[in-house]
């Protein structure tokens, strides 16, 4: 058995921060802090600020358009006069009234850096790759500790690049590239896209189907580019694991190559002559793409960092 995935950035779990308001420094309270905690974990938000869209323009800050609030209620003592027999008059009482706000975490907004953010250790890039993503239109945001394609904002997005780790014979640069890779083909099925819809065949699998569709997609993307010339240990480890779940179909696993084809031709149709036409002169025999196998690995690497792996996705 190849055994479970393991994703190659380091996430070190939920860690539960007391939300508090990015621009007052006001702690929230009560339900406040379960709500706010419960979209961070979901989403992968790790600040612990948050504030309205107003609070955040004002310390000019931009709302990514298409980003969900999240709920938090604001409760206000007022006096009120108390009536009905007997109560002397002009007595009060004082009730609470309680009215709902919305509000947006760091990791929502452009223009705000969170003050204990990670320090920048960049990945050897791959120039033919990140020209290739970028001729695609897809927004790619970086930050934060989850990797995932959104639907509701159509954006990707990605780890820092310094959570990600050497490991498992392959180097940072190359973690991180099939991690994008793998986005892009969930970026690829969209409803403006491709519309890859895989619940009519394959039911209440279809979003295992879907995962498996993107990890072989990745897998030819960093064989196209030279980030990987066979499959990865990982690959193996994350299809494995969605098979389990599809063994009721015996060819489900050609349909989800078929379907990763697809969505590598959908890719490749997306860049321009020139780019594909650079891409070809590179991948001639005397321009080979910058393979990251021969990148230099960051001998402190694993010493800077805990090898802390968070299995899911």
């Amino acid at each position: 058995s190849p055994g479970d995935p393991v994703m190659p950035w380091q996430r070190g779990g939920f860690k539960a921060v007391l939300p508090k308001n990015a621009v007052t420094g006001h702690d929230y309270r009560g339900i406040n802090i379960l709500s706010l905690w419960v979209t961070a974990q979901e989403r992968g938000y790790e600040a612990g600020l948050f504030a309205t869209y107003k609070q955040w323009a004002a310390i000019g800050a931009q709302v990514r358009q298409g980003e969900s609030a999240a709920p938090i209620v604001f409760y206000r003592q007022l006096e009120i006069a108390r009536d009905g027999e007997g109560t002397d008059e002009g007595e009060t009482a004082t009730v609470r009234m309680a009215r709902g706000y919305w509000v947006f975490a760091a990791e929502q907004v452009d223009g705000f850096t969170a003050p204990d953010a990670l320090p920048p250790d960049p990945i050897t890039r791959v120039v033919a790759a990140d020209a290739y993503v970028a001729a695609t239109g897809a927004r790619v945001i970086v930050g934060g500790s989850t990797a995932c394609y959104r639907p509701a904002t159509d954006t990707i997005h990605m780890p820092d690049e310094a959570r990600f780790l050497d490991g498992d014979g392959r180097t940072r640069s190359e973690a991180y590239y099939a991690v994008l890779g793998h986005e892009l083909v969930h970026w690829s099925g969209a409803e403006a896209r491709l519309k890859r819809a895989l619940d009519a065949r394959f039911g209440d699998d279809a979003y295992a189907m879907e995962e498996c569709v993107a990890e072989i997609g990745a897998a030819f993307l960093c064989a196209h580019f030279g980030i990987a010339q066979e499959p990865h240990p990982d690959h193996a480890r994350y299809v494995h694991h969605w098979l389990k779940v599809m063994r009721i179909d015996a060819r489900a696993v050609f349909a989800a190559a078929a379907r990763a084809q697809e969505a590598v031709t959908y890719l490749d149709g997306l860049q321009s002559p020139t780019a594909r036409q650079s891409a070809a002169c590179m991948e001639s025999n005397d321009h080979a793409p910058p393979s990251i196998h021969s990148a230099r690995r960051p001998e402190s690497i694993q010493a800077q960092r805990p090898q802390a792996r968070l299995q899911g996705h």
